[in-house]
């Protein structure tokens, strides 16, 4: 597809960036820490890092992994933790020491823990204890390569009296650590103390290298291994800087970090991109807590934030979000799922700040395309595709769709994975045979230029021969007063066709009937688009950044047809 984005891109931003396929995330990691030793790198409960401090941190723990554990270039290791400094010092002691990072989400149960453990072959993790009850049950079921076990406590790199304050607070009173008997777990405070041997850096490390194995979501079956290089991760990283070069200053920028680093968005946005432009990681440790990352917020005179949307809409729905100072934002990122037009147009009213969307996948590092920070007011597109980035719109035919007709949005640049891990037939079926990552997304581009999610391929609703996006009833319903969230999906009918389903959250203490919303939906959608079936619900199924899992609506929907069958 012709580039026509391009006269709409950011002043100083080149349409192609010249990248090293050499350069590591460790050069681009040791040359943050000597460009910026002395600024603060990453804080957690008050606590704050240097840039030096972390190049010390994180050169003892690799040198740990090294010559304690007998760990070589290219061995898998598990991180499964919140943000806390221990993310980023495990992070970049890993792959300075030439291994495979493995992100696995604290929140797992033993079972989704032991496939990702299988499936990555990982020989060592480094996990939180409040996990380790999960772990010692994924361990327990065997078949896996785990042989080294680092255990940390939340507040373990804070200093005294927080530092044991802290864990007593998550242990007890949260009651988040039942008992484990592990075999010789290693304490992660050993694994930075000072008498660690010194840290070799491997020989011959290169782009080409991997640096993560990133699973996937699973929301759309079996969660799979995206094999993400060095050379993708900086790549993304540098698209990334280089869009909002001209409103970022170097060593200055202060982001608020509530998605997990362990997700790719929050990995290359904010943990990634801004170590590269020495900026400051305010690391969120439970971004569900509303209050008290509101309460963090007042500290900082932060210049950007990320988020997804059910996070902006719990920040908008909070009362103590007008007291934040939002004078020197500059950037507020959603990704993850589509931005609804009633949170993003409370956000813009509460903070004077915007929401730009971007779009992303984890087999693309993730970032495919963004909004331009310079825009005001909800547009409902994903923006423009970075430099470097090709972008084409495929029919079931594989041929390009014209200009302003729906395609399967299809992907081509440096940021884009090698394939799924130890799946070649997975990664045969998600590459065009010109090299492009088919993403499973619905697109088109608008009539100024931008793209437009239209929905998950896989999502569509067919009613009656006619193709329905089960976003657009969404926005129409979350648009309405009394609908806090909706999902739609679409239900079997005795015809051979499908009916579309609605699942509804309400706000609190709001009320409609079912047959006043239908008239409502009636006077905003086309006949065959109006749900023929509504249920309310007291919450909906999502993934670990908040993204509404479809798939699970509809697993559960026929679990409840076999049983009545």
């Amino acid at each position: 597809m012709e580039n026509f984005w391009l006269n709409r891109y950011p002043k100083g931003v080149p349409e192609t960036l010249e990248l090293d396929p050499a350069e590591t995330l460790g050069d681009v990691f040791e040359k943050s820490c000597h460009d910026y030793g002395a600024r603060p790198a990453y804080s957690s409960f008050g606590k704050t890092i240097s840039f030096a401090e972390l190049n010390v941190f994180s050169a003892r723990f690799a040198a740990y992994l090294q010559n304690k554990l007998g760990l070589e270039k290219g061995d898998r290791v598990a991180i499964m933790m919140p943000n806390t400094l221990q993310y980023p010092i495990a992070l970049f002691g890993i792959l300075r020491a030439g291994m495979v990072v493995v992100n696995v989400n604290p929140l797992y149960t033993h079972r989704e823990l032991h496939h990702q453990l299988k499936d990555s072959e990982a020989k060592a993790i480094v996990i939180v204890a409040n996990s380790c009850k999960v772990l010692e049950e994924a361990l327990a079921v065997g078949d896996t390569q785990v042989r080294s076990t680092i255990v940390t406590k939340v507040g373990d790199m804070l200093d005294w009296p927080k530092r044991p304050l802290i864990n007593f607070a998550v242990r007890y009173l949260k009651r988040m650590v039942p008992n484990y008997k592990l075999k010789l777990p290693i304490a992660f405070r050993d694994t930075v103390k000072s008498d660690a041997k010194v840290f070799q850096r491997p020989r011959e490390m290169h782009g080409n290298d991997l640096a993560f194995l990133q699973y996937t979501g699973g929301t759309t079956g079996v969660s799979k291994g995206a094999m993400l290089t060095h050379g993708n991760m900086v790549a993304n990283l540098r698209q990334v800087n280089a869009w909002f070069s001209n409103v970022n200053i170097k060593g200055e920028e202060i982001m608020v970090t509530p998605l997990p680093l362990y997700h790719v968005y929050a990995l290359t946005c904010n943990c990634l991109a801004y170590l590269e432009n020495g900026g400051l990681n305010v690391l969120i440790a439970d971004p569900r807590d509303t209050k008290a990352l509101i309460a963090e917020m007042k500290r900082w005179q932060f210049t950007a934030i990320t988020g997804v949307n059910t996070l902006y809409q719990s920040l908008v729905n909070h009362p103590a979000l007008k007291s934040v100072d939002f004078s020197t934002v500059k950037i507020v990122s959603a990704g993850g799922m589509a931005v609804m037009e009633p949170t993003a147009r409370a956000w813009l009213e509460i903070t004077g700040t915007n929401i730009l969307e971007g779009y992303g996948l984890t087999e693309a590092s993730p970032v495919v395309t963004t909004n331009l920070a310079r825009n005001r007011g909800y547009t409902g597109s994903i923006g423009l595709p970075l430099p470097n980035t090709e972008i084409s719109l495929l029919d079931d035919a594989g041929i390009e769709v014209e200009r302003g007709e729906p395609g399967e949005l299809c992907v081509r640049g440096p940021q884009v994975m090698l394939g799924y891990w130890q799946r070649p037939d997975a990664t045969a079926e998600s590459f065009t045979p010109d090299g492009f990552l088919k993403t499973g997304d619905i697109a088109v581009v608008t009539l100024n230029g931008e793209l437009k999610i239209v929905d998950r391929k896989k999502d569509m609703i067919l009613v009656s021969g006619f193709n329905v996006f089960p976003s657009e009833i969404e926005q129409v319903l979350t648009a309405h007063a009394a609908i806090a969230e909706a999902a739609c999906i679409g239900l079997s009918n005795e015809r051979g066709g499908e009916v579309v389903a609605a699942y509804i959250v309400l706000n609190s203490g709001s009320q409609i009937t079912k047959a006043d919303l239908l008239q409502y939906c009636r006077d905003q959608l086309t006949a065959y688009k109006v749900p023929k079936i509504i249920k309310f619900c007291t919450d909906l199924p999502k993934s670990n950044v908040g993204k509404v899992l479809r798939r699970e609506l509809r697993d559960s929907e026929l679990a409840a047809e076999i049983n009545n069958g």
